[in-house]
């Protein structure tokens, strides 16, 4: 019986120093744990998840920009001497842009802008100069190119301030008015012309008028 009761005794004991030492090694794990995840907690706040680069750059350029088309001169004294000859126009303002010139008539393909004195011929819009000549008959030539596949050509004029090739603001100072030959009773003044796609078409439908500018 006495044996017995050591026996049990001795399985108590193992059992229990079993039982401590699961316990002791358990909380040296949890303690591990612990600080293992505190550490990665630590990290994780220094952890930067947006890039420093932005990801709307606002500096990238706008597809469609209004703009006015300016008139193609700065004095408000100028007026209009004779005007595009619109097929759908009346009798009379069509026989106002019909010009004789050589036995023939011909119909104004653009807009005569006249004043009694010479002025300051401006680019309509922002372009790369495309031509600059003299013409015997139209007087001094300076064509433009723009975007949108516009066109503009300034004729009859007496100064040409820039040359083939310059790239011109809106608004800068291309030139000077003065005559031609076809329209030589008009006296001094500009004859411009305004070509879409490669056509000539009615320069109202574009000066002093919004155009969305497409880059």
């Amino acid at each position: 019986m006495e044996k017995k009761l050591k026996l049990r005794e001795s399985v108590v004991k193992s059992l229990y120093l079993v039982f401590a030492l699961t316990v002791i090694i358990g909380s040296a794990m949890l303690v591990k744990t612990m600080k293992e995840a505190k550490q990665v907690e630590s990290e994780d706040d220094n952890y930067q998840y947006v890039s420093e680069t932005p990801i709307v750059n606002e500096e990238l350029p706008v597809i469609n920009e209004v703009k006015k088309v300016l008139k193609p001169y700065l004095d408000e004294n100028v007026k209009i001497g004779k005007n595009y000859y619109d097929y759908k126009a009346d009798t009379k303002q069509q026989e106002n842009a019909i010009t004789y010139y050589d036995g023939k008539y011909l119909q104004n393909s653009g807009i005569d802008y006249v004043k009694e004195d010479a002025f300051d011929v401006v680019a309509v819009l922002e372009g790369t100069v495309t031509t600059v000549k003299q013409d015997e008959i139209l007087g001094n030539v300076v064509e433009i190119k723009h975007q949108n596949n516009l066109i503009t050509t300034y004729q009859s004029l007496s100064e040409v301030s820039v040359k083939q090739g310059d790239l011109v603001s809106q608004g800068q100072i291309i030139g000077k008015s003065g005559t031609n030959k076809i329209d030589k009773d008009m006296g001094n003044h500009l004859h411009f012309e305004v070509y879409s796609n490669g056509q000539v078409v009615d320069p109202n439908l574009y000066v002093d008028k919004e155009l969305k500018n497409e880059q």
